[in-house]
């Protein structure tokens, strides 16, 4: 079978290469992938941020969809024929979150999904939702899940609230999607017009561009009535989030995923006190987490935004792609 190895950090050393296919151990169930969906978290694990002490060479990215085409002893869950998506923290089931759930991440440390296919925990897979095909289900794993617990579990998010959320990668753009299904305001930044524009016909009801306005938490102030937003999804970290902190509200809640600017910050914690506000920090979600969006996204009729759909061969051009942020949503490969 194909699959993408990666034997050095950098998008330069990411190969195709022919290898055996793998055999599904107890509790294991081999997926055939079908499509895969690329997160900025793959690109990170590539060029060694994510973790530079990662063991090579290993096969990355963390999101997929297909159908099982075989089970080890012991699996019930799953059956050979079932369309299947993944689930990024297998052994995150529900309940709080505990750092030995780390451990168990597909597309390193645990397996990688860049291959035709893979030996996954039968615990790391999911049916699909109702009217979903593989493409559309392969960009839930991370991206939508993160969006519903920023919004939902994080968040508590109510209708007629406020969101706001940066950029329009595929958190973003599932945050807009799933808020405004929830009957909230959704405030979106984007540096591109075109873009922007596309983020208000899927309903964002202010688009601010944060090259045009590098102030852009005085707009969100503005469009809230002196307040602030109840919930911001901050996807872009660094020292964006100073800017976040005075574009939530007293009380409210900052969901904080993102990495685009860094990993670092300075804020001004007094601020931070004062305004009373929650930071939360998001490692995507439990499969508990993972079956409610599910049921929720299939109840609501929500599509996913694929900006492109490409061919299994292309991946290094997509992470390419993905690196210079050309995209408006999620990016999926095929085969």
């Amino acid at each position: 079978m194909r699959a993408y190895r990666l034997n050095a950090f950098s998008l330069e050393n990411l190969v195709s290469i022919e290898t055996d296919p793998p055999r599904p151990g107890p509790g294991e169930a081999l997926l055939d992938v079908r499509a895969i969906s690329l997160n900025y978290r793959d690109l990170l694990v590539i060029k060694g941020v994510y973790n530079p002490k990662l063991r090579l060479p290993c096969t990355p990215v963390s999101d997929a969809a297909g159908v099982v085409a075989a089970v080890g002893p012991g699996v019930t869950r799953v059956a050979v024929g079932q369309s299947a998506m993944t689930h990024f923290v297998p052994a995150w089931l529900g309940g709080p979150y505990r750092m030995e759930h780390l451990r168990t991440t597909l597309g390193t440390p645990g397996p990688g999904l860049a291959a035709e296919q893979a030996a996954l925990p039968a615990d790391a897979l999911l049916p699909l939702p109702a009217g979903y095909d593989a493409a559309q289900a392969a960009t839930l794993p991370i991206a939508a899940l993160t969006a519903w617990n920023a919004l939902v579990e994080a968040g508590g998010l109510q209708a007629g609230q406020t969101v706001l959320t940066l950029g329009t990668g595929g958190v973003s753009i599932f945050a807009l999607q799933l808020a405004k299904a929830m009957g909230a305001r959704v405030i979106i930044t984007s540096g591109s017009d075109e873009k922007l524009a596309r983020a208000r016909a899927l309903g964002a009801d202010v688009a601010i561009n944060y090259r045009a306005t590098p102030n852009w938490e005085q707009v969100v102030i503005e469009h809230t009535g002196g307040a602030g937003a109840d919930v911001t999804v901050e996807t872009v970290g660094g020292e964006s989030l100073s800017r976040s902190i005075l574009a939530t509200r007293a009380g409210g809640t900052i969901a904080l995923m993102g990495a685009l600017a860094g990993l670092n910050a300075s804020v001004n914690t007094g601020l931070l006190m004062m305004k009373s506000i929650r930071i939360a920090g998001i490692l995507v979600g439990s499969r508990g987490m993972f079956e409610a969006l599910s049921r929720f996204v299939a109840r609501h009729r929500i599509l996913p935004v694929i900006d492109r759909r490409l061919p299994f061969d292309q991946l290094p051009d997509a992470l390419r792609l993905m690196d210079r942020g050309e995209h408006f949503g999620k990016i999926v490969l095929t085969r």
